[in-house]
């Protein structure tokens, strides 16, 4: 009977942790990305996307009511569909805004 060598718990966690993270992604079925906003209120957007559609979308600082809104309203919608209805949207005299800065996420996401 061939032995392996053994490798200690947490190398073993990491290693499966690494590998079922390996295999999701080439799968594409849930991809995620921390973006950090420029020239917002709102410091970062955490997005998931599962199966092509907005899983969820989470912002760090910001108008927290109204960004509970756009989150809730992109959920379930295909990227490209929320590129088209948050791009170039601006912020009082901000040349962006925290939905523009989706897009922007969105984007970088889907290149």
């Amino acid at each position: 009977m061939q032995k392996f060598p053994s490798l200690d718990c947490r190398k073993e966690k990491y290693l499966l942790k690494y590998t079922v993270t390996s295999i999701i992604k080439e799968m594409n079925f849930m991809d995620s990305l921390k973006y950090t906003t420029q020239g917002t209120c709102s410091r970062e957007i955490q997005i998931e996307l599962k199966d092509g559609v907005i899983d969820s979308v989470k912002f760090t600082g910001g108008c927290h009511g109204n960004l509970q809104g756009v989150s809730a309203l992109v959920k379930g919608m295909k990227p490209e569909e929320a590129i088209s209805r948050l791009k170039g949207i601006r912020c009082g005299a901000k040349p962006t805004s925290c939905p523009d800065q989706l897009a922007i996420a969105l984007e970088q996401m889907l290149s």
